[in-house]
Order: C-alpha cells, then structure tokens, then sequence
C-alpha cells in the first residue's frame, strides 16, 4: 500500500487520468441543448420572456460576483477543495431543475450555475500544480481534449435520445445529473497538491532550515524579467511573529499580482490582444447564453422538431477544428493579427445580422455554426498571441483579468439589453444590438489593422531610403 501510495505521489499520470475522468463526466451533460425547451414546455411552464429577462440574468450577475474571490482562493487552497465545491454546486443545481418550479426557484438554479463557472478556474489549474513542467504540454492536450470529446458526446447522446427514442428532457436531465455526480465522486480521488500558482509556489528556496521552515516569498517574475533579481524576496519573518505571516504572505502575493498585471498590460500589443479578448469574449458568451430562446423564438419546440443537440456538436467539431488549423497556418500574427480580429469579427457581425433577418431556422443554425468558428479561431490566436509571451503565473493571471473584464462587459449588455429592469427586448432585437456590437468590434480592429500595415509600410519606405542616400 505504501509502495501504491509513492507511485500515486510522484506520477504524473494518475492525477491526469483522474481529472480527465472529472472534466469528462461534468462536461457530459446530455440534457443543456434543451434546456429552454425543458424550461418553457410541461415539466417548468415558464415564458420565454420570464426565462430571458428574468432567469439567466441572474447566471451572469452571481458568475461577476463569484469570480474574483474564487479565483484568489481557488489557488489559495490549492485547487481540489475548490473542485469538491463545483462537484456539490453542479449536484445542486441539477437537484433543482429535475424538482423545484417558478420563477424564483430557477434563479436560484442560476446561482449555483454561476459557482459552478466561477469553479471552472480550479479544472486546468489543478494539473499544473502536480505535475513538473516538462509534462504541461501533454497534460493540458489531454484535458482540453478531453472536455471537447465530452461535449460532443453529450450533443449527440442528447440529440439521438430525443429524436429517435423519444426520451423527455426530464429523463435528458436525470441523465446530466448522473454524469456530474460521477464527477464530483472523481474530485475525492485526486491528490492534494503541495504549491500553487501564486500563493504556495515552491521555488529553489521554497522552505527555509529550521524547526520553524518559514515559507519563502512567491517569485511571480515574467519570463523576461529572469535575469533581474526576483521580486519581493526580503529578509526572513522572526519566528515570533508566526501569527503575523499568513497575513502579510497574502499581502505580499496580491500587491505582487497587481505589479504583474501593471506590467503585463503596459506592452501594447499584449493591451490591444486583451481588449479584443475582453470584448469578444464578453459578446460570445451572451451569444451562447441566449442561442437557444432565438432558435425556440423561430421555431417552437413545442410545434417543431428540435435539433439543438445536433448542431451544438457540430459546432464544437467545428471550434476544435478551426483552433487545431492556426498551429498549421504561417503568419506574421504581429502585423497581420489585428486585420484577421477586425475581419472575423465583421464575419461575426454578420452570422448576428442573420439570425435576427431570418425567419429560416436552418439560417439560423448555419450562423450559429459559422459564429462559433470564427470565435474559437480567433480566441486560439489570442491565447498564442498573450501566452507567448509571458510566463505561466503571469499568464494565468492575465487570462483571469481579461475574463474578468469580459464579464464585466457582459453583465452591463445584460442590464441594459436583457434584464426586465433595464429594456427588457425581445430576443430577436437583442441578437440585432448583438450584430451592432461586433460590428463596432471590427471597425476598432480594422481602422488599428490599416493603421498598423500603413505604418509599418512607410518606416520599411524610409529606412530603405535611408539605406539607398549611404
């Protein structure tokens, strides 16, 4: 048992396997390309217009909420409770759907969506905290895999079950909460990390001799700041102030993460990536959110058949292949980067305008697919684009930051454009003030893209001129 136990501990492949299982089984949720269908049909009776303005607000909001403090504890206590925490969160809100009715009860479905989200932060930061560097590559393939075969699985499971077995969106649900129970069932199989990203990082000097072993100071320096002395490293706590030191670590740690967003944010480039990051982002996953009232809006689930869990696995196919395709494309992503943002994004603009124009629900589906993939390919080159350049803590914590605004971004078009309390539109014009949003996307993108060639251009013009006169 002993001998089992120090494989598990120094192995990078049990606690891969382990959370590949997780993300496999809380990913496969058969029963989420129906859930408008299941909300407004016999089992829930609820409007469209109460699901809409009144329901999944409410995801957005607590998901805000949520986001900031889980992400600073999901690494202080160092992943798995964390994971432990979306097992529960995913059973609750599962709970609820199959057996609790109204309008109050559902927002209260949402909430616990939003803690399950803000979780989600725990799934891929966990792995880096137990296996050694030269693993991230394989591992992260893995889990991103992973996730994308679940979701594929789960759309056409739920897809096949309700068109050729006749299966109830209520036994679709029983189903999903089956599989994420599985999940959080994974979660106490995994083994609890010693460090952490930012605030139990162990170094060279991670402990120091001594009964006491004081922890060190986290080194959060960027890639190309290794050969500056690393920041933060002062003289060693005196033992008697033990009480004192989990409070100024912390401290140390959060005023050590806003330098490092200072300065992350202070290169233009990576600024201008994040700002598209943050923007799109923010636009997609309200696109996302809301899909499945536009299409019920087109074509009644109760009146039509409905092929929602179809096309959800196509677009996933369709979003893993396009990310897949950049790693095989040679481009100049410096100059040529911020033209591909502004022209997949007027596409984007585009797919938007036609969903709302449309009566035709198979159009619809087609700008759906074709929105999802022009999304995916351009998220993929922003992550290449920031990651590149950066390490991994201060890349994670720029990820989080861009998230962040992103969210911030979505819950103000969910105040103004969705909530009851603000306009409260109808689906089909918030899909056209959707179209209109990305459409000024790409115009910010495009006018920066010909700005940035035209420059570029006439600084090769001069220096060739100043070549030719020596």
């Amino acid at each position: 048992m002993d001998w089992w136990k120090g494989v598990i501990g120094r192995s990078w492949i049990y606690p891969t396997l382990i959370i590949c299982t997780n993300g496999f089984f809380s990913t496969m949720r058969p029963s989420e390309p129906f859930l408008i269908p299941y909300l407004t049909g016999p089992d829930k009776n609820l409007t469209i217009e109460e699901v809409t303005n009144q329901i999944f607000p409410v995801w957005t909001y607590s998901y805000l909420a949520l986001l900031v403090p889980v992400f600073l504890i999901t690494d202080y206590v160092r992943y798995k409770p964390v994971l432990l925490l979306q097992g529960i969160s995913f059973i609750i809100t599962w709970l609820l759907l199959l057996f609790a009715h109204g309008v109050a009860a559902m927002q209260v479905v949402e909430f616990f969506y939003g803690m399950v989200t803000a979780t989600e932060v725990a799934y891929y930061a966990y792995i880096y905290s137990v296996v050694s560097t030269e693993h991230y590559q394989r591992v992260t393939s893995y889990c991103r895999s992973i996730t994308l075969a679940a979701a594929t699985v789960a759309a056409v499971l739920g897809q096949l079950l309700v068109s050729l077995a006749d299966v109830s969106y209520f036994h679709l649900n029983a189903i999903t909460l089956a599989s994420v129970s599985l999940a959080f069932l994974c979660s106490f199989l995994l083994p609890m990390p010693q460090k952490s990203m930012f605030f139990h990082r162990k170094g060279v000097s991670e402990t120091l001799p001594g009964p006491d072993k004081v922890v060190a100071t986290v080194d959060l320096s960027c890639q190309e700041d290794q050969g500056s002395a690393p920041a933060g490293r002062g003289p060693t706590p005196e033992p008697q102030a033990d009480h004192a030191k989990p409070q100024n670590h912390m401290l140390r740690v959060l005023v050590q993460l806003g330098k490092d967003l200072r300065d992350c944010y202070s290169s233009r480039k990576l600024l201008y990536w994040s700002l598209w990051w943050a923007l799109a982002t923010a636009g997609f996953n309200q696109i996302v959110n809301y899909i499945q009232v536009l299409w019920d809006f087109k074509a009644p689930s109760h009146s039509s058949a409905v092929y929602n869990g179809a096309v959800e696995a196509i677009a996933t196919f369709l979003g893993s292949a396009t990310s897949m395709a950049v790693g095989y494309v040679k481009v100049n992503w410096d100059l040529s980067g911020e033209l591909a943002l502004g022209i997949f994004s007027a596409m984007d603009a585009g797919t938007l305008f036609l969903m709302h124009f449309t009566d035709n629900i198979w159009a619809c589906y087609a700008g759906y697919l074709a929105f999802k993939a022009c999304y995916m390919l351009l998220i993929t080159i922003a992550t290449f684009q920031i990651a590149v350049n950066l390490s991994m803590e201060r890349y994670a914590l720029m990820f989080g930051f861009n998230n962040f605004v992103a969210l911030v971004i979505q819950t103000i078009i969910t105040v103004v454009v969705v909530d009851s309390r603000g306009l409260g539109l109808d689906i089909s014009t918030q899909f056209l003030i959707y179209g209109s949003y990305f459409t000024f996307i790409a115009g910010i993108f495009l006018i920066r893209s010909i700005y940035t060639i035209i420059s570029t251009k006439c600084r090769h013009t001069s220096e060739a001129g100043e070549s030719t006169d020596l």
